[in-house]
């Protein structure tokens, strides 16, 4: 029990410190609406199955260094795209129903935050800490960790997008959301860029 407490403690903290995944949720609710955002949190949750699955199941492939760093290179170049498409997108028009016009679609969302999880350096090296921390663990105990963190993930990022996407929020945020999305989009493009530049400037191993 006290194992299971501290596993859910961490990675909820973990959760709560703003990443990629979170600004995704953001956009996406403020400016397509809560439903097209349930399908990046959709592929986020999944994401985050796929990366547990992994760690828990003693795959070394996603624990060498040369695996570590294509991830995080793949993962810069992904923050830059968002960050630029955060850049140069304007904010969607609200329906009466609540939803927001634009070209995203649920399928194409679900798409965009299965990549975004897979793709999220952050992710990737706390599930494979995560891993070697519980390495004396059952396999059913690994199962009932795994299973919580993803629901947890899964219920945390839907209040995200409830929260953002709902028509209140949306009326208080209306006059600083075009200035939000810049910020973002240029918060992302420079953490992909120092992603990037980390891997050319520092030692392969």
């Amino acid at each position: 029990m006290e194992q299971f407490l501290a596993v859910a403690v961490a990675h909820f903290l973990a959760l709560l410190i703003p990443g990629v995944d979170f600004f995704l949720i953001a956009r996406t609710a403020t400016t397509s609406g809560r439903r097209n955002a349930v399908g990046i949190c959709v592929g986020i949750a999944c994401a985050n199955g796929i990366l547990v699955a992994a760690a828990f199941s003693g795959l070394s492939l996603i624990r060498t260094p040369m695996v570590l760093h294509v991830v995080q290179a793949a993962g810069g170049v992904f923050l830059v795209w968002i960050g630029i498409a955060f850049l140069r997108a304007e904010t969607g028009v609200e329906r009466a129903d609540g939803s927001r016009t634009g070209r995203t679609t649920w399928t194409r969302n679900l798409g965009l935050g299965l990549v975004s999880g897979l793709l999220n350096p952050k992710n990737v090296l706390f599930y494979v800490s995560l891993a070697a921390a519980l390495a004396g663990a059952s396999p059913a105990a690994l199962t009932l960790y795994g299973a919580w963190m993803v629901t947890i993930v899964l219920v945390w990022d839907l209040f995200v997008a409830v929260a953002l996407g709902s028509p209140r929020a949306l009326g208080r945020l209306s006059r600083v959301l075009p200035w939000t999305a810049k910020a973002a989009g240029g918060f992302l493009v420079l953490l992909g860029l120092g992603m990037i530049l980390t891997l050319t400037t520092g030692p392969m191993r």
